[in-house]
């Protein structure tokens, strides 16, 4: 009788797996202010500068532009930078950093040297570097985020950056940037130890244990200079298929343990085949990839000898859509990386920037790359400037989304992918299924700021949001990010998909009952009492 019952409850519970969600009933978000992931820091919403393309040269600088300040920063891509509220900006590389040396950035412009860029093939002026990226992250209200050169650079040229950077007066380099007319030294907190040194492409491409043992001494210097600076550790950045990026990382961690406070880790993202399902679930190749490596932290923290200081996190520091400027083309050069991008790349960024929002306890950098031009949220010609798809997303978490990550129920309905296209060409079979609501729930000051991504391209999602831990309170806001089509894109003069404030609404106690539309973004601002 027991083995007939639990044959049974055997083929009920596959019976039921294989109905799924059932349409009848509205989708449920249920949410619980007790249940929490991590506090949300303010560094998830950061961005890079890299030496590539147009992002500094035509971009963020444009000397003797009409646009320009007196000191050659472009006006109309500032104001649109601070709007983005940036809280972290990478510098100055990316595959640049790898075969780049500070000291050619420094001094009197017309006599700093030019230089053959090898990463992207063009030439580098060096009309940009430390103190000019400096004076315009203080324009943005950004925290610095250097990267040193841990390809052809030395770990003596990295101590040397840090002193001319952090230390007060002194030594010769501090005087140095004194003699260059910055007598307070710039502070700089958090610094990277190379850039995917892992990746055969990168000049000085380095093994595991190689690059380990550099980055110890490099850190070592470092800290000795200025011992209160962030280190971060070049995670796995090659998904090729004769690669193993997880050994790569858990080598790094169990050498490097110790020394550092973050671990780098890149992902790029893409619709070569114009597939929108699949593209639409990669954000849950991210999830993964932080799952693991949350794991590979966790074993190594239970040995690391951390004299107080905190665990070791995950930044990622490189993110974004990049497919179509992936030839040879459209890769190097003047104009190199330059993506357009539509609706559906929006809800992509906007699903990437939830999952480091779910994954707050270990997850606490991350920088879109890139700032301007270079597949980018801002892009500029000469005389004219335009806000891409992905801008209005990132722009609506910076602004709103802060607190608490709440782990949140969701129950909707689901859809299989063929597979994944992630980064640089790999695929990944997937055998999970995929909810159409992609959702993240941050909560401060009895505010909740519910995050929602409707994947399904036709059909709006009719949802109820409970609140398990007291009713909602009042209007609640309603901010959505869509457009008449997947491929809505914005253009000079041309603005098909931006944020837009929606008619407010209200719930009944602790029930909200909405309707995501077909293909959208929403953030929903709520009180609860």
């Amino acid at each position: 009788m027991k083995n007939t019952v639990n044959k049974g409850i055997v083929l009920l519970t596959t019976l039921l797996l294989s109905v799924g969600y059932s349409s009848a009933q509205n989708a449920r978000i249920k949410i619980d202010v007790d249940r929490k992931v991590g506090e949300i820091d303010k560094k998830l919403y950061g961005n890079f500068v890299e030496h590539l393309g147009r992002c500094v040269y035509g971009g963020i600088y444009e000397e003797g532009s009409p646009l320009s300040d007196e000191k050659g920063f472009r006006k109309d891509v500032l104001k649109a930078v601070q709007d983005l509220n940036v809280s972290i900006t990478r510098y100055p590389g990316g595959n640049f950093v790898s075969n780049y040396h500070w000291k050619d950035g420094v001094g009197s412009k017309d006599e700093r040297p030019p230089r053959m860029e090898l990463a992207w093939n063009r030439l580098e002026t060096n009309r940009f570097g430390t103190n000019e990226f400096m004076e315009y992250a203080r324009l943005m209200n950004t925290e610095p985020y250097f990267s040193v050169n841990m390809g052809t650079g030395t770990i003596e040229e990295a101590q040397q950056w840090v002193e001319y950077c952090n230390v007060k007066e002194g030594p010769y380099y501090a005087e140095l940037r004194k003699k260059h007319g910055y007598t307070e030294p710039h502070n700089i907190i958090y610094w990277s130890l190379g850039n995917e040194m892992d990746g055969f492409w990168q000049m000085g491409h380095l093994n595991a244990e190689d690059y380990a043992k550099k980055a110890r001494e490099a850190a070592k210097l470092m800290k000795l200079t200025s011992p209160q600076i962030k280190l971060v550790a070049a995670g796995s950045s090659n998904y090729r298929p004769d690669a193993d990026p997880n050994e790569w990382n858990a080598t790094i961690l169990h050498e490097l343990r110790d020394v550092v406070d973050y671990l780098a880790l890149h992902m790029y993202v893409g619709n070569p085949n114009d597939n929108y399902y699949n593209y639409m679930a990669t954000p849950m190749v991210l999830d993964e990839r932080t799952r693991v490596v949350k794991g590979l932290i966790e074993r190594e923290m239970a040995n690391a000898i951390r004299n107080g200081r905190d665990p070791i996190y995950i930044a990622w520091d490189e993110y974004n859509s990049w497919y179509r400027a992936r030839d040879a083309e459209t890769m190097s050069g003047t104009r190199a990386l330059e993506e357009l991008y539509n609706l559906e790349d929006a809800l992509v960024i906007a699903g990437f920037l939830n999952s480091f929002v779910r994954n707050a306890d270990i997850v606490k950098m991350a920088n879109m790359a890139q700032l301007v031009n270079v597949i980018a949220p801002i892009f500029t010609s000469e005389t004219d400037m335009f806000l891409q798809t992905i801008y209005y997303p990132l722009q609506l978490f910076a602004k709103n989304v802060h607190g608490t990550s709440l782990d949140v129920f969701v129950d909707c309905e689901t859809y299989k992918t063929e597979e994944f296209f992630v980064g640089l060409g790999e695929s990944t079979t997937q055998q999970n299924a995929v909810p159409y609501l992609d959702v993240s729930v941050a909560y401060q000051n009895r505010e909740l700021i519910i995050n929602v991504v409707n994947r399904h391209h036709d059909k709006a999602i009719t949802t109820d949001l409970i609140s398990q831990s007291g009713a909602f309170d009042g209007a609640i806001e309603v901010l959505e990010v869509n457009g008449k089509s997947v491929k809505a894109k914005n253009d000079f003069g041309v603005t098909e998909v931006k944020t837009q404030q929606k008619q407010s609404v209200k719930a009944k106690g602790n029930v909200l009952t909405y309707s995501f539309p077909a293909h959208s973004f929403t953030q929903l601002r709520a009180k609860i009492k």
